[in-house]
C-alpha cells in the first residue's frame, strides 16, 4: 500500500486512530486527492479523523500537501465526495446484507425482528411518516425494557426516500433492520462512520446523557 505518513495518525489533530476511526488519503495520477475508504489504493497515504469539519480544514490549511509531500490538489468538493462515498459503502453494505438475509425491510418485518431480539440496528428513511417510527420505538422500548436489559438498539435517518431510491434503486425502503450476522453488524459499522463523519449526535448517547441528569 506504500508508507503512510506516521502510521495512522491524523494530520489535523495529531491523533493516532484505528481505520475505523480515520479515513486515508492519497493522490490520484492526475495530482488531485481522493479518498482511500478500502484502503488499497497504492502510494504514499495521509489520514484524517472520519469528521467531515476535519477535512474541511485539512483542506483550507493545505494539510495534504504537507502531509503527502506532494504538489497535490485538494478541491473544495473533496469533503463533499468523502459524503457521497460513505454513503455508497453504506448502501452497498445494506444489499450485500439483505442478501445474506441479515438486512429485512418493511414496518411489520421490522416491528418483529426488534421485538424478537434479532435487530442489531434500526434505520428510518428522513421523511418517513412520524406513526410509523413511533410504533418501532415502541418496539425497541419493549426490548430494552424487557430482554435487551438496558441496552438500546441504534436508530440512524441519513436519507430521504429519494436519496434512497438513488443508492438502492428497487431496494430502497421507508424503514429497515439490520439484523445480528457478519454482513447486518457491517452495515451497523459503516452507518457510524458515516454518523460521526456528518457529526450527528446518535440518539443511543442521547438517551445515555438523559440518564446520567436523572
Amino acid at each position: 500500500m506504500g508508507a503512510d505518513v506516521n502510521g495512522r495518525m491524523c494530520i489535523v489533530t495529531r491523533e493516532s486512530g484505528t481505520a475505523d476511526d480515520l479515513i486515508r488519503f492519497v493522490a490520484a495520477p492526475d495530482g488531485r486527492v481522493v479518498a482511500d475508504l478500502k484502503r488499497q489504493l497504492p502510494g504514499r497515504g495521509c489520514w484524517v479523523k472520519a469528521e467531515r469539519a476535519l477535512v474541511e480544514k485539512a483542506i483550507a490549511k493545505k494539510a495534504f500537501a504537507r502531509a503527502l509531500k506532494a504538489e497535490v490538489r485538494a478541491e473544495p468538493e473533496l469533503a463533499d465526495e468523502v459524503d457521497r462515498l460513505l454513503s455508497v459503502q453504506l448502501s452497498g453494505m445494506m444489499n450485500m446484507a439483505r442478501k445474506a438475509a441479515q438486512f429485512i425491510t418493511g414496518a411489520t418485518k421490522v416491528d418483529q425482528a426488534v421485538r424478537s431480539g434479532a435487530t442489531v440496528a434500526v434505520f428510518h428513511s428522513a421523511d418517513a411518516a412520524a406513526d410509523g417510527v413511533r410504533k418501532i420505538a415502541q418496539a425497541r422500548k419493549a426490548w430494552t425494557l424487557g430482554i435487551g436489559e438496558g441496552v438500546e438498539i441504534p436508530v440512524f435517518r441519513f436519507f430521504t426516500g429519494a436519496e434512497l431510491d438513488g443508492l438502492l434503486g428497487q431496494n430502497a425502503f421507508i424503514h429497515a433492520a439490520a439484523l445480528a450476522g457478519q454482513a447486518g453488524e457491517g452495515v451497523v459499522k459503516r452507518a457510524i462512520m458515516l454518523e460521526k463523519y456528518r457529526g450527528i449526535v446518535p440518539v443511543r448517547a442521547l438517551v445515555s446523557a438523559g440518564e446520567q441528569t436523572q
